[in-house]
Parts: C-alpha cells; sequence; structure tokens
C-alpha cells in the first residue's frame, strides 16, 4: 500500500468514526437502541425503527375489544398507538387502529378483512379468550403473527405479550383500599367488591392481587353474606359494564346497608357508583373506592374525595413497545433481546409467551402533579375547569380548588 492510498483508507476510517459516534447503531438484525427502557413521552426512540420499516411488507393492523368497558380505548390506545405508528415511520397505509365496539363477531370479521388486505401482523385485544383463539388460529393459518395486546389470549396462538403485570396492578388496587380505610378513618369496614369480567383475563388477575391484600389484611374474600365486620367481603359476579355494576352495588347496598367501602377494579365501574351516591349525599372521604386506569373522571373523583386513587398505566409506553415489535415481526426480524423483557404463561396450553411486562402506578391526590400531569396524559385544563357534580340539589365549585389543594397545575 502506497503513502496515498494509506492516508485516504486513514481519512475513510476517521470518518466512520466519526458517524459512529454521533448516530445511534441500526442494523438490519437489530436496533440495539429500542428496548423498554428507551420509550419516553416524546415517542423519540420511535424513529431509529425507520430502516426496520423499510424492510417490512404489508400492513399493521390493531383490534381493540370496545368503548363501554374502558374509556382507556379511545383516550389512551388509539391515539397513542396511531402516535407511535407514525414515529416509527409507518405511512397512513401500512396501519389501521379498529374498535371492535364489544362484538366477537365484528372482532374476527375485522381480522379476517385485515388479513385479506393484505396484513402481516395483527395486534388484538381479545374480547374474551374465546374469541382471540379464533382470530389467532386464522392469522396462524394465513401466515399471520398476532402480538396480544394488554390480554393475553388464553389457547391462544400469539408471538408476544405486551401488557402490565396484572397481579402486581390487583396489589396495588388492594394495597389502595387497606390504606385508604385508614386514612379515611373507616371503623368496621365492610367492603364490596366490584369485580371485572369473569372472561377477561386480566380481572381474574386483578382479582388475584387484591384479594391476597385483603386476605392479609384480614378480610374473607369467599364470603357472599355478612360473617362480622373486617372478615366480611361482599362480591359481585363480575362486569366491566358500568351500568351492570351500579345494579350489582345497588342491590348489594340494599342487602347490606353496611357496606361502607367497595373496591372497584377499574375508573368505569367506579364513577357509576360514585356518581348514584353523591346523588343520595354522599360525602368526601367518607366511603373509600379503587379505580384504574388513570382516567379524567377517574382523578376528578380522586381530586374531589370519592375515590382513594387509580392504577396508572402508562399507556404511551404499552403502545410504542407494542408497534416495535410489530416493526420487527412485518420486517421478518427478530425483536432485540432488550424488547421482549419476560414471559407469562398461558394457562391453557402451559406455553411460556415471550412478553413485554410493564409497570403500573398507584397515584393519589398528591402524586397527580408528578405523574399523569407531567407525563401529559391528562391535561390540568381539563382536570381543573370542568365542574362538580350537583349534590343534593346544591352546587358544587369546580375541580379548580381541588387542584389548588393538590399542586395541580
Amino acid at each position: 500500500m502506497n503513502f496515498k492510498t494509506g492516508k485516504a483508507l486513514a481519512a475513510v476510517a476517521l470518518v466512520g468514526s466519526f458517524v459512529a459516534a454521533v448516530l445511534p447503531a441500526v442494523s438490519s438484525a437489530s436496533t440495539p437502541t429500542v428496548k423498554v427502557s428507551t420509550f419516553n413521552t416524546s415517542y423519540s426512540t420511535m424513529k431509529y425503527l425507520k430502516t426496520i420499516v423499510h424492510k417490512g411488507k404489508g400492513s399493521i393492523a390493531v383490534i381493540l375489544p370496545d368503548t363501554k368497558s374502558s374509556a382507556r380505548y379511545t383516550q389512551f390506545d388509539a391515539p397513542n398507538l396511531i402516535k407511535a405508528f407514525k414515529a416509527a415511520g409507518l405511512t397512513s397505509k401500512q396501519y389501521i387502529v379498529q374498535n371492535a365496539q364489544g362484538s366477537q363477531a365484528t372482532q374476527f370479521n375485522m381480522a379476517q378483512a385485515d388479513i385479506s388486505k393484505g396484513a402481516k401482523v395483527l395486534i388484538v385485544d381479545p374480547i374474551d379468550s374465546t374469541t382471540g383463539a379464533v382470530i389467532e388460529g386464522f392469522a396462524k393459518a394465513h401466515g399471520v403473527k398476532v402480538i396480544d395486546y394488554d390480554r393475553l389470549t388464553l389457547g391462544g396462538a400469539r408471538a408476544y405479550y405486551v401488557s402490565f403485570d396484572n397481579v402486581a396492578v390487583g396489589t396495588l388496587i388492594g394495597k389502595g383500599e387497606v390504606a385508604c380505610l385508614t386514612a379515611w378513618n373507616v371503623t368496621n369496614p365492610v367492603v364490596y367488591i366490584s369485580y371485572g369480567s369473569p372472561t377477561d383475563n386480566n380481572a381474574t388477575l386483578f382479582a388475584k392481587g387484591y384479594n391476597a391484600v385483603l386476605a392479609a389484611a384480614g378480610f374473607n374474600t369467599t364470603a357472599t353474606t355478612l360473617t362480622g365486620a373486617k372478615q366480611s367481603v361482599l362480591e359481585s359476579a363480575g362486569t366491566w359494564d358500568a351500568t351492570q355494576a351500579l345494579t350489582d352495588f345497588q342491590g348489594a347496598f340494599t342487602a347490606h346497608p353496611s357496606i361502607n367501602a367497595v373496591l372497584t377494579p377499574n375508573d368505569n365501574n367506579a364513577s357509576g357508583i360514585i356518581a348514584n351516591l353523591q346523588s343520595k349525599g354522599l360525602k368526601p372521604k367518607t366511603m373509600p373506592f379503587t379505580g384504574q386506569d388513570a382516567s379524567l373522571v377517574g382523578f376528578q373523583n380522586v381530586i374531589s374525595g370519592y375515590q382513594c386513587g387509580t392504577v396508572y398505566k402508562p399507556i404511551w409506553l404499552e403502545a410504542q413497545a407494542t408497534v416495535a415489535l410489530a416493526v420487527y415481526l412485518r420486517a421478518g426480524i427478530k425483536p432485540p433481546a432488550g424488547l421482549a423483557n419476560g414471559t407469562t404463561t398461558d394457562t391453557v396450553t402451559h406455553a411460556k409467551v415471550q412478553s413485554v411486562l410493564l409497570t403500573a402506578t398507584w397515584v393519589t391526590a398528591d402524586k397527580v402533579q408528578s405523574t399523569v400531569i407531567k407525563d401529559k396524559v391528562i391535561k390540568a385544563s381539563d382536570l381543573c375547569t370542568s365542574s362538580a357534580p350537583t349534590v343534593q340539589g346544591s352546587t358544587q365549585p369546580t375541580y379548580a380548588t381541588d387542584c389548588t389543594t393538590y399542586g395541580i397545575k
């Protein structure tokens, strides 16, 4: 090698070193910068998936379950998933976000239609495991990968599962209720549990978490009739329908007016019962309620003293992790190890499902500003300027006073 050639090669190596130093590494096989710990509320990590997007073909289809069981699907999931797709560089023709509106037939028909139109990956939050398993069987037969989103399809054939540690979520709810019984000075507590739908595996996992906490605190979590003060827990069959949850509670409360605390597994179930009791004169900080999903109405009940707290699941994180997995699957590239951070056992097939398991947080009134407001999940303007409900004909102040109390701005 002569002097000129050696000098040229050295210059090339120097430029290469500079580029490597200032740009994140993105290879054809993996994207080291994309892992659970790198996702943030600005969605900046998603841009590193653009090279993977270019390697894929076909579309990615999302099918959410309903708009009735929780406000989260329209308030958080759909917009965050769309934002993640766009940030990753997919065009509007390369993804679709749909909602089955609670119909099993619609959810399956959507999956069939998506596959016939060229979808290579389905992201499915199943209405129930039976529907999910049928969809996943159909997808597998057509060479399409499925990601279970938020709910695991028992007996399914998905490639990955993205959710939160749902037993831990239930534990947070249980601990929140027990702590509030003390904080709100509830003596001789009689707790009514409004379970989630028995067809939702997440509801089963939530119950496993909060029942264990209640049992450890001395409650009988299997009793359906009163057996004493603290030992008494009244159960409902379980539902994600807020109207049915209210009906179930009213029946139990009529039969057992000594109920003085309510454990609700989501904000939706809680809000209807709280509103009903407010119309009858329920005073703040007298009957502890719990919640989940960090909804606007949930936080309004939290800061005004009708709900102890709610479980905040950062959906922006769940959405990004799910879209990242889908982008890799669409390209036929194995996702990096830092993305799938655990496994979940399908209790029907006994298969260990590669999973992205995320962490939720219990948020009380004094933590609203440092969590959901800081993360821009809830806008202070929406939370603080709405009018509080009217109780027995008296006009309540807006939530602005509560926001001032808890430093929410």
